[in-house]
């Protein structure tokens, strides 16, 4: 019985983070790819790029030159700023710099970006929004990129790409991030390719207006909710690399550990507010991508590794006791999971001490981000997640000059 609930656990690891990747590619490769995204030079229909920024005043100058600086028809896009709750003086230095080019959205009270957003939305009137961090810089052509997609009347929301920028310098958790969304970003392609991608990066992403619904104020991921509804009512969610946003990773291990965790905690609330999309046989290819891609990643895998450590544990144990060539095999794989997290051990501690060694990059980071999601469970569960901005301090607040 142990063995067959390992080899289980093992199977689902894999296929979380290999096997469905593999999946998708080879139904690309068999169905042939489809067309590709109209190119009509004309179309530019009038967009709101919306900016929610709590407490994000060293952001302000950087990212207000970037929208301005966007290579699209001034007079088909409105800038809205919300600073709602901020006590940083975003406000009026906003409006007191860029009051006739940018709209801002204040208010003393701290309501959450979630409640920022919603009532963002009271005040766009054209028929796309899209949405962008304060803390991110979108390359030039980001807007223009991203609305070419909505020429297609299925699409209903489209996501940019997010970037992380890493140095030698910055933390081993900035370059394990770095890497995890370079992975994530090819799985998002092929889930385009597919069907649809299941969930945006509040970084970059756009919606028609219309389709836009007020999410639960303590909702914590809005982007991925939004997204996903919008999924769920059989549009498509597009996916634009060429549009995409840049940011700086963590400041230190501590802040991207809070960052993971509170993530963690949102994709445990996420599945259980979307748990209609469950249902394989309304929603089809949907509900493959969401399980595969997202629910197994957030609440299988990360309670398959321990469960995989302990009864292999278990295994080996039983064949010093009884030796056989299973028992060799179970025992082999033990070493090597030990070695594997006496790396991540190694990169922790080293981590601390801020040392790096890229080499044990991947070991920490997956170790790292998983037992992140048994945290964010656990927060979860506990009820202590919150729908209020929580500033995560990154390597650098904003970047001068993107290309």
């Amino acid at each position: 019985m142990a063995e067959i609930l390992l080899l289980v656990c093992i199977g689902l690891v894999v296929y979380t983070y290999l096997g469905y990747g593999l999946v998708v590619w080879l139904l690309i490769r068999i169905r042939g790819k489809r067309s590709s995204v109209k190119t009509d030079q004309s179309y530019s229909p009038e967009v709101t790029l919306v900016v929610p920024a709590y407490n994000e005043l060293s952001c302000l100058p950087a990212k207000i030159a970037n929208s301005l600086g966007q290579e699209y028809p001034r007079s088909k896009i409105r800038f809205l700023f919300v600073t709602e709750g901020s006590t940083d003086g975003s406000t009026e230095w906003i409006k007191a710099h860029y009051g006739q080019e940018v709209d801002v959205l204040g208010g003393t009270e701290r309501r959450g970006k979630v409640a920022a957003m919603n009532e963002a939305l009271k005040y766009v009137k054209t028929p796309i929004v899209i949405f962008t961090d304060a803390n991110t810089q979108l390359n030039k052509e980001a807007i223009k990129n991203i609305v070419r997609h909505f020429q297609d009347p299925i699409v209903g929301a489209v996501a940019g790409e997010k970037r992380i920028l890493t140095n030698d310098d910055e933390s081993a958790a900035g370059s394990g991030e770095g890497l995890y969304w370079k992975y994530e970003s090819q799985l998002k392609r092929w889930d385009s390719e597919l069907h649809t991608i299941v969930g945006a990066a509040g970084e970059l992403f756009a919606v028609r207006t219309e389709l836009y619904e007020h999410v639960e104020p303590d909702t914590i991921l809005d982007d991925f909710i939004i997204s996903l509804r919008i999924a769920g009512k059989g549009y498509k969610v597009a996916y634009e690399p060429d549009a995409y946003a840049l940011e700086h990773p963590s400041f230190s291990i501590l802040d991207e550990q809070k960052r993971k965790i509170r993530i963690a905690a949102g994709g445990f609330q996420s599945i259980v507010r979307l748990s209609y999309l469950l249902n394989p046989f309304k929603y089809g290819i949907l509900c493959f991508e969401y399980v595969s891609h997202r629910v197994f990643r957030w609440a299988v895998a990360p309670i398959c590794l321990p469960l995989i450590f302990l009864l292999n544990a278990w295994l080996a144990y039983s064949a010093f006791q009884s030796p056989s060539p299973m028992g060799t095999a179970w025992i082999t794989l033990f070493v090597l999971q030990c070695l594997f997290y006496g790396a991540a051990w190694v990169g922790y501690q080293l981590e601390q001490r801020r040392l790096r060694w890229k080499l044990l990059f991947v070991p920490f980071y997956f170790t790292f981000m998983n037992a992140c999601a048994l945290a964010g469970l656990v927060r979860y569960l506990r009820g202590k997640q919150s729908g209020t901005w929580e500033k995560v301090r990154r390597a650098d607040d904003v970047l001068l000059k993107v290309e």
